[in-house]
């Protein structure tokens, strides 16, 4: 089984039905098209990385099923190292694009939970969810698939659970149960990467009870499946990426967030992995954001790697050493191991599923969560403040007017500040643009569910009495101290 190249994930996806809008405009061709191209090229380079004896180690692993070289991306995570190496690799992803590669990512993830998953329900209910999704795996080995991975439902109304909406597409859904498959419907929103996707992992949106059944389901499609359509969201740099110096604004690499409606979508029995089990939703999604939530430390790291070396460029271009923000890049540093660390950690104190799965501590991993709605923002702001006003302030003119023939020379001459010529220092100003305010900024925030959830998580892993029991025992109180409660 040869690990894919470039050339055949591109020619891939140049096979696929257009089923993607823009602007109110189908995209006949991902791979060229200015509003996904980047984020095509964000992937491709992982399969450059599969194919270089220097990173290949890292990009590439051996199947447990076939002892076969595969993308690791498809690969199952049986033990510590590989959740750490799954941090590592989305760190040096990073490193290479600046950007998130999601189609390699989310889905990777999916599968493992459900590896678990399935076990737990084929015993309780008899079912063969299992053995279909080895046969699915198997496949997406073979073929070196980029999955995405869609949790996120549309919701409508948040005070009520999804089948208390009055419009029940604002949840994906199952519509029909029939002998051979099952009919879907409904909306999957902000899903990363979908544009370079070959297939798409679909997972319920959260934990559910026996009235919203129907909303739990677990099922992987192909991203061209009919009757699913594809809209792209629009970002901050979608003017620069669609003008004719598109190449000099804006990094060939960057991200797109797509929302998906399914229009009574068939998808067959092999490819459905859970349908109506509520019980065990909650613990899929309880799997998923422990792992999600730890290795998206590697995530944030590496665009901090970036960030940090964006800032030296800035700092250099502006004419000063390196050594007048010294300090400031030290604690960008220390942000960025704070969030690495913390998932690594999370990664070596979890635990193996019967199945072989292995989790990440939720306790440490949803810690990590908030730290990332946080830290990274800090590092951006320092990017910023290392950059100065062309960096922040959205004040720098577009290069079609510093590189027009009457005036552009003028403006070149107020541009130039260091050693550096005037173009280097604008690209190295919409860089740290683009990091910190544009496309290039990943979602700190709630990519990966809120910060509030994570506490959530981190509230009820928390033993409190037991804590208070140690600080007692300590002093030698031997009366109980009651918490006294509402009064």
């Amino acid at each position: 089984m040869a690990v894919k190249t470039r050339e055949e994930y591109l020619a891939a996806l140049k096979k696929m039905r257009p089923n993607i809008y823009k602007f109110g405009e189908l995209i006949e061709d991902v791979t060229t098209h200015p509003a996904t191209k980047r984020t095509v090229e964000s992937h491709a380079r992982a399969f450059d990385a599969a194919n270089d004896p220097e990173l290949q180690k890292m990009y590439t692993t051996t199947s447990i099923f076939t002892g076969e070289k595969i993308q690791r991306w498809n690969s199952m995570m049986q033990d510590d190292s590989a959740l750490i190496q799954n941090m590592r690799f989305k760190r040096q992803n990073y490193r290479r694009t600046g950007t998130c590669t999601g189609a390699v990512c989310v889905g990777w993830n999916a599968m493992n939970v459900m590896w678990a998953v399935t076990e737990d329900m084929d015993a309780e209910y008899g079912t063969n969810y299992k053995e279909r999704l080895k046969k699915w795996i198997l496949h997406a080995e073979k073929e070196g698939l980029t999955v995405a991975g869609a949790l996120t439902d549309a919701k409508g109304d948040r005070s009520k659970s999804p089948s208390q909406q009055a419009e029940p597409d604002t949840n994906l859904h199952v519509k029909e149960v029939r002998e051979d498959g099952i009919v879907i419907r409904g909306a999957k929103l902000m899903i990363c990467g979908t544009a370079a996707a070959q297939e798409i992992f679909l997972l319920p949106g959260s934990g559910y009870k026996d009235p919203d059944k129907d909303y739990v389901l677990a099922c992987v499609v192909p991203r061209d499946i009919e009757g699913l359509t594809i809209v792209e969201a629009r970002h901050p740099s979608d003017k620069r990426e669609l003008e004719d110096t598109a190449d000099v604004e804006v990094p060939s690499t960057g991200i797109t967030q797509g929302w998906l409606l399914f229009d009574d979508v068939f998808v067959p029995n092999e490819r459905v992995f859970m349908c109506g089990e509520a019980k065990y939703s909650g613990k899929a999604i309880q799997y998923f954001t422990a792992n999600y939530r730890a290795c998206i430390g590697g995530c944030v790291t590496g665009q901090g790697d970036v960030m940090i070396g964006a800032s030296i460029l800035m700092a250099r271009a502006n004419g000063l050493k390196t050594k007048t923000f010294m300090n400031k890049l030290v604690d960008m540093s220390i942000n960025n191991t704070v969030t690495f660390g913390l998932g690594a950690g999370a990664c070596a104190l979890g635990f193996q599923h019967a199945s072989g799965s292995f989790f990440a501590d939720p306790h440490t991993a949803h810690t990590n969560k908030v730290m990332v709605a946080t830290l990274p923002y800090e590092v951006k702001r320092l990017t910023q403040e290392i950059g100065g006003g062309i960096v922040e302030t959205g004040c720098m003119p577009s290069y079609a007017d510093v590189s027009h023939p009457e005036y552009g020379p003028f403006l070149k001459k107020c541009i130039k500040a260091g050693d550096c010529s005037a173009e280097t220092r604008f690209k190295a100003a919409r860089l740290s643009e683009w990091l910190t305010i544009g496309a290039g900024v990943p979602g700190c925030m709630h990519g990966g569910g809120s910060p509030d959830g994570a506490k959530l998580v981190v509230r009820f892993t928390t033993p409190m009495e037991e804590y208070a029991d140690y600080a007692r025992n300590i002093i030698n109180i031997e009366e109980e101290v009651k918490d006294p409660g509402n009064k």
